[in-house]
Order: structure tokens, then C-alpha cells, then sequence
């Protein structure tokens, strides 16, 4: 008990020394380079109504000033510490090393594996919405390619637990296990993807980091309850990782975290979820992304079917600066609710 909790603290805690290290040191590069979006959005260009809507609610000139590749501190503090100790363990192989050495075949390889592709291929995507003026790509990687690559990377998720680790089935809370069979493939990438659509939520200063926290916190929990060590010193790291970016993400952001950031902690949330075999519990625990999410997915059909709009503006979170909350109060309320909902989703886990 002493060595597994010992597992989780030390590698979140020398993230978080390694994030905080890291953070000037690229803070530096990141305004060097001027590492923000030059234009404003196209919709805003496009729309004067809606640019004026969004002109109420944001800062253009500090959106268009703060880098937008914040997510590098992130996934960067977790490769780092993941190798340390890989490292000295090959170099140091005593017992202490071995139980704090947390990669593993059957737990993390696959996630941490993940977490860094998706990185890469976020931090492409934010560098194409940076120096992409005047060379058509001023959104990034277009919404049906960015679709496409994440169906790949659950196609090769799913496969891997259906043929590596003979997963094939859910379970229930306070009920029992349903066998999906070959189904659990499409039903693995259908997860994958909404999760990845509730990287919307990355849009208010502190909004992302604060809730990503807290629910790989639960994770962590979670894991650690169910003797899956690994990856629950996995959790700890990125939780860990997390907090250091919070740390200069808080009002007023020293950087936004950007797709580098939020493809693969979405990407890696669903990976855990199915590594623990609670994924009916995420919608609990994750809500505020779920929310999120579907208030932009309800927002879109609205105007498409039904002309009209059923949030001042989409997400939710800005629907709710549009009617008068300030980006604090929405922040601080969104991380309230997202305590409780991980706090309901351990309990539901544990006792499920």
C-alpha cells in the first residue's frame, strides 16, 4: 500500500516541479516566435452580428497576443517524468525503481503512446492556425480530416483491446457486464469521438485545466481503488502535469492550451475509461465536457433544421458570458460542478 501510493505521488509531484520548471524556459519561445493565431476567426469575419456578439464577450487583442500551444508544457512533463523513470529503472534495476516504473504493456503503453501522437498531431493543427494565412489553412487541419484521423486513432484503440487484451465487453454500474462482441469496435470509436468533440471547452482562461484536473484527480482514484497501479500513477503524471499548466493558465492566461493540449488528454480520457472499465461512468464523472459538448452539437442542428438558436452562443460556456457571467464566475463554477460530478462518479465506480 505504502510503495503504490508512493507510485502516484512522487511522479505527479516531480510533473509538476518539471512543468513549472519547463514553462518559462518555452513561455520564452512561445512569444519569440509569436506563437498565436494572426487573424480573427472566420465566422467573425464572415458574420459582423456574430463578430460583434463574440467582441462582447472576448478580449480580441489579448486572443490574438497569447500563444495558443500552452498543451506542450503538458504532454511534454509527462513523456519527461515517464521516461526518468523508465530510465532508472534500466539503469538502477532494484526494487524501488521497478514499482515506480509505471509503464506497462497491458496499462499505459497504450495511452501514453496516444497522448503523444495526438499531441503531435494537435500541435500541426495549431501550427497551421498560426502560419496558415494566406495558404487556406488559417482554421488548421479541416473539422472532416481532424474527424477522420481521430476515428483512425479509435479504430486502433478498439482493435487493440479487442484482439490485444480481449476486451469485448462494458460494465454496467450496480448492474452487470454486457457483452458487445465485435460491436465493442464501433462502439469504442463512437466514444473516442465524442469525447474528442468536447474539446470546446478549451475557450475561457483557466476553463480546460481546471476541469481536466480534477477529472484525471478522479481517475487517479479510480485506478488506484482497483489495484491498477500503473495507471493510476499514468493519471497522477498527467493530473500532475496539469496542475503546472493551470498554475500560468489562470486569469489572465499566460498561453491557451490548444489542440497540442486537448486532442490528447480527450484522446487518453477515453483510452482510461475503457483501461478501468468505466466508460458508462465517464458521462458522470467528465459532465461539464459532456455538457459542453452537446450544447454545441444542439446549438449547430437548431440553426440547421429549425433556424433558430438555442443559446445566445455556442459553447455553453459562452452562452453563459453572453448573459452576463464574468469569465471567473463561469470558470469557478464550471470547476465547482466538475468537483462534484468526479466526486459522484468515484463513489458510483467504487460502489458499482
Amino acid at each position: 500500500m505504502t510503495l503504490g501510493i508512493l507510485k502516484i505521488l512522487l511522479p505527479s509531484i516531480l510533473a509538476f516541479i518539471i512543468g513549472i520548471g519547463l514553462t518559462p524556459i518555452l513561455t520564452k519561445y512561445f512569444y519569440t516566435y509569436r506563437l498565436w493565431k494572426r487573424s480573427s476567426r472566420k465566422d467573425e469575419i464572415a458574420n459582423p452580428n456574430m463578430s460583434l456578439a463574440f467582441q462582447a464577450i472576448h478580449n480580441t487583442d489579448s486572443e490574438l497576443h497569447t500563444p495558443r500551444v500552452g498543451g506542450v508544457i503538458i504532454w511534454m512533463s509527462v513523456l519527461l517524468v515517464s521516461l526518468f523513470f523508465l530510465v532508472v529503472h534500466y539503469i538502477y534495476p532494484t526494487e524501488l525503481s521497478e514499482q515506480l516504473d509505471f509503464l506497462s504493456r497491458n496499462q499505459t503503453v497504450l495511452p501514453l503512446f496516444s497522448l503523444i501522437i495526438a499531441a503531435l498531431i494537435g500541435l500541426i493543427d495549431d501550427f497551421m492556425q498560426i502560419f496558415g494565412k494566406g495558404l487556406l489553412v488559417v482554421d488548421g487541419i479541416p473539422r472532416t480530416a481532424r474527424i477522420i484521423v481521430v476515428s483512425i486513432i479509435g479504430i486502433v484503440g478498439a482493435l487493440w483491446f479487442y484482439n490485444k487484451l480481449g476486451v469485448s465487453s462494458i460494465a454496467v454500474p450496480f448492474g452487470h457486464q454486457i457483452e458487445l462482441g465485435i460491436f465493442f469496435i464501433p462502439f469504442f470509436v463512437i466514444v473516442t469521438l465524442a469525447t474528442f468533440s468536447s474539446g470546446v471547452i478549451d475557450g475561457i482562461d483557466g476553463l480546460a485545466g481546471g476541469v481536466m484536473t480534477t477529472i484525471f484527480g478522479a481517475y487517479t482514484i479510480i485506478a488506484f481503488i482497483q489495484n491498477q497501479n500503473d495507471i493510476a500513477a499514468l493519471c497522477a503524471v498527467i493530473t500532475g502535469a496539469l496542475l503546472a499548466f493551470l498554475w500560468f493558465n489562470i486569469p489572465p492566461a499566460r498561453f491557451y492550451m490548444g489542440e497540442t493540449g486537448m486532442l490528447p488528454l480527450t484522446i487518453t480520457l477515453t483510452l482510461i475509461a475503457f483501461l478501468t472499465n468505466t466508460v458508462l461512468v465517464l458521462p458522470i464523472i467528465a459532465f461539464p465536457l459532456v455538457a459542453t459538448a452537446l450544447s454545441s452539437a444542439i446549438q449547430i442542428f437548431s440553426k440547421k433544421h429549425f433556424g433558430k438558436k438555442v443559446f445566445k452562443i455556442a459553447p455553453l460556456h459562452h452562452h453563459f458570458q453572453a448573459i452576463g457571467w464574468s469569465s471567473p464566475k463561469v470558470t469557478m463554477r464550471y470547476w465547482i460542478i466538475s468537483i462534484i460530478c468526479a466526486i459522484v462518479g468515484v463513489i458510483v465506480a467504487i460502489l458499482g
